[in-house]
């Protein structure tokens, strides 16, 4: 850490994202496909074979290119801004005392500083984020484009990062209680896959805004339409695939990464 910025997270969040693109990215173009389909109830498998059929195995690495960069950056600035501000709240005003955790397991230090990583990230995907949409289902994009559904993946990210980072520290606590351990990926893969669980519903309606098959339409009324057809955890299923082995051998990574730049830096 230096002058209260944990560099170290930020570059290790880099390796978490790059890993996150390579490991994830043929199912995240399924989930994507799945999720803008107009198909009542698009099946993965079918998805799968109708793209092999038409685009083969580089078409399950569509909107890759954009995402391996940003995918970088937006995982950099969530887990940077997260390790930052969560010491920042801490020594301003004293680590909070288990006993007074909302609901006796949540710590407020943690959501607020989950909520600061959240929208760090979508400050900074929303781009990105669009064009890997747009090239995912094969559709012409303008530069002025590339700000639609910027604030529903800000309001996502928000969620879902603070979800995730609850959910890690809440079962950390639970582990320790019964003196147990478990392993960066098992931890990663488990916490990432409640998390989106939780905002799974603003993940369908950002991909559908982003997707620019419903011009006009605003997001609470894509909000209101996914809810209305049952599409609220359309694509749930390979996101879920995806999630989990890409964010837990990502973790494993960022832990890695981390742990010897802490060395690295401690050494200067």
């Amino acid at each position: 850490m230096i002058n209260g910025i944990s560099i170290e997270s930020f570059i290790a969040g880099f390796a978490y994202g790059g890993t996150t693109v390579l490991v994830g990215q043929p199912l995240e173009t399924l989930k994507t496909l799945t999720q803008v389909s107009t198909t009542t109830s698009p099946n993965m498998l079918t998805t799968a074979k109708q793209l092999y059929s038409t685009s083969g195995i580089r078409g399950f690495y569509r909107g890759g290119t954009p995402l391996l960069l940003g995918g970088g950056l937006m995982r950099s600035a969530q887990f940077g801004f997260y390790q930052s501000v969560l010491p920042v709240l801490d020594h301003k005003f004293g680590k909070r005392d288990p006993q007074t955790y909302w609901l006796g397991c949540i710590n407020p230090h943690v959501v607020a500083a989950g909520w600061a990583g959240g929208i760090g990230r979508g400050l900074v995907e929303g781009p990105f984020e669009m064009v890997k949409v747009r090239r995912q289902i094969v559709s012409d994009w303008k530069f002025a484009d590339v700000t639609k559904g910027f604030g529903v993946t800000v309001f996502r990210n928000s969620f879902l990062f603070s979800s995730f980072v609850i959910y890690m520290d809440v079962l950390k606590q639970q582990l320790a209680r019964y003196d147990m351990t478990l392993s960066p990926f098992f931890t990663a893969g488990i916490c990432s896959n409640l998390a989106w669980l939780t905002v799974w519903p603003f993940d369908v309606v950002k991909t559908k805004k982003q997707s620019g098959k419903f011009e006009g339409r605003s997001v609470m009324w894509l909000l209101r339409d996914t809810v209305r057809t049952g599409d609220m955890y359309r694509g749930l299923s390979v996101g879920l695939v995806r999630s989990f082995f890409a964010n837990g051998i990502s973790m494993e990574v960022y832990t890695r990464v981390e742990k010897e730049l802490k060395i690295v830096f401690n050494e200067r």
